[in-house]
Order: C-alpha cells, then structure tokens, then sequence
C-alpha cells in the first residue's frame, strides 16, 4: 500500500535525497555527453521524478532508496528519448535525424517560422 506522506515530509524526503540526482548524472555522463543532452536539463527531468517516486513510494515493495535509485535511472534512459529531447508528442520513437526544409513549411507565416 502507497504510503501517503504530507506535503513538508516529502519536501524534506525529497531534499535529503537530491544528491541521488548527481550521482545519477554522474553515472550517466557518457550517455548525456553522446546523446548532446544540456546537463540543467536532464537534472530538472530527474527531480521531477525524484518528487514522484517519492510520492508513489510502496514501502511493502522494498527499501526507499533503492525505488528512488531505480525511479531516477529509469527517467536517464528516458531523457534520451526524441519525443523528450524535442517536445513532440506524437513523435516517432527516432527522430534525432529528422530534418524539414523551410519550403515544406509553405504558407506559414514568417513569425510562426522563427518561434519554432
């Protein structure tokens, strides 16, 4: 059964434990580094999920740690995902070498091309 911690218990849960983060990163650094990942941003998406697992920790299924070590590495592989990296949420799984010329854009406005 979830263990339903309140708001200032899992902020302090969640801070206690943000050096989880950096090991992670450091772990992964030859990943972030291949798939050109911005370190700031692979390090907001692994606090998020720091904040989730903590808040959908079972404690039934095993230690805190080890679900948080787990949580955090399993969002690493998914940094690397396109869909992540780029914003598109119905994109295919691999889309790194995805390119679109400006012609194929057609009628759209000049400002709508330099926001994206």
């Amino acid at each position: 059964m979830k263990y339903n911690y309140s708001i200032a218990e899992r902020n302090r849960i969640v801070e206690e434990n943000l050096h989880r983060i950096d090991k992670t990163i450091r772990r992964n650094r030859a990943l972030i580094r291949a798939a050109r990942l911005d370190r700031d941003d692979v390090y907001q998406q692994l606090a998020i999920r720091l904040i989730r697992a903590v808040d959908t920790f079972d404690p039934d299924k095993g230690e805190l740690a080890q679900h948080l070590n787990a949580q955090l590495q399993y969002e690493m592989l998914n940094c690397k995902d396109s869909r992540q990296r780029y914003g598109f949420t119905g994109a295919p799984y691999d889309l790194r070498g995805a390119v679109i010329s400006l012609s194929a854009c057609g009628d759209m406005p000049a400002d709508s091309l330099m926001a994206a």
